[in-house]
């Protein structure tokens, strides 16, 4: 065979590869798409009477103040929120390098429930797609080399359901009107700048302390979450901290955080992003 027919079919052998990938991301694109409509499709409506500061009553003075602090009198309460984000994933170690991730999280309040859509770029032309999701009391994850290979699955089961209800509680900052009574939370006080947060769905009750600066606002929420490891799961302490607070949506949300395990040679940050974008429903205002 000449070489130019050596060339024209390599040419053909990468054209078939790159339509194959393709395709396959446009699949599997659409299928989590498909998984955040079934999310907002399930979300239940919000209460009709908006936010009042009557409905602080009997609550923890740290998250009085917060909600004082986040909420303005007839805040809607959100029924569905799209937060998205622009960061970094690491996988493995504190050795192991940060790659770049763009994901939206796709949030219902009632009942509890997301899907967080990402694409982490592990090297040139190789992005990582991964769907963690909670919904119907259930908690999966799974990531996929271009969109083809499975390199990571997890859930449902009772760990996962936990870990990912803990993680919808833990992110309400950035629909806080998830946080108060009315949406199930029930709160305890732990300090003068702290209180426990506790959240069930069906079978699954978690809790997190809330730990507020001195603007009242969160500073980091802090859990016991259940880690994957070789050989199971480990219940180990879990960190997210929130910083850049602004104004969206009417409620004073974060625009960046990082989530990090505190293991014994120290904590290990794992995520970290801003936020570029939130949409929620109802369609709520920024004055």
């Amino acid at each position: 065979m000449s070489r130019r027919g050596v060339l024209a079919g390599v040419l053909a052998l990468v054209g078939i590869l790159v339509g194959v990938v393709l395709l396959a991301r446009a699949r599997l694109a659409s299928a989590h798409e498909q998984l955040a409509d079934e999310v907002v499709a399930d979300a239940a409506p919000p209460a009709d009477e908006p936010f009042t500061h009557e409905n602080l009553a009997g609550l923890p003075e740290p998250a009085r103040r917060y909600f004082e602090t986040v909420l303005t009198e007839g805040q809607p309460y959100v029924e569905t929120a799209r937060v998205r984000q622009d960061g970094q994933l690491r996988l493995g170690d504190a050795d192991s390098a940060w790659k770049p991730m763009t994901a939206t999280n796709t949030v219902s309040v009632s009942p509890p429930g997301f899907v967080w859509d990402a694409e982490v770029e592990m090297a040139p032309f190789l992005p990582v797609s991964v769907v963690d999701t909670y919904h119907d009391g259930e908690g999966y994850l799974r990531a996929k080399l271009l969109s083809l290979v499975t390199v990571a699955e997890d859930g449902p089961g009772p760990e996962m359901d936990e870990g990912e209800l803990l993680r919808y509680l833990a992110e309400a900052p950035w629909y806080p009107t998830a946080l108060l009574p009315e949406s199930g939370v029930t709160w305890e006080s732990v300090s003068d700048t702290a209180a426990r947060a506790t959240l069930t769905d069906g079978d699954t009750t978690v809790s997190a302390v809330f730990h507020f600066d001195d603007e009242h606002r969160v500073e980091r929420v802090v859990a016991d979450r259940p880690r994957a490891t070789d050989d199971g799961y480990e219940r180990t302490r879990w960190i997210g901290r929130f910083s850049d607070y602004e104004r969206h949506g009417g409620m004073v949300v974060p625009t960046a955080g990082e989530v990090a395990w505190d293991l014994p040679d120290g904590d290990l940050p794992y995520w970290r992003a801003t936020v570029s974008g939130f949409d929620y429903r109802p369609a709520l205002n920024d004055d």
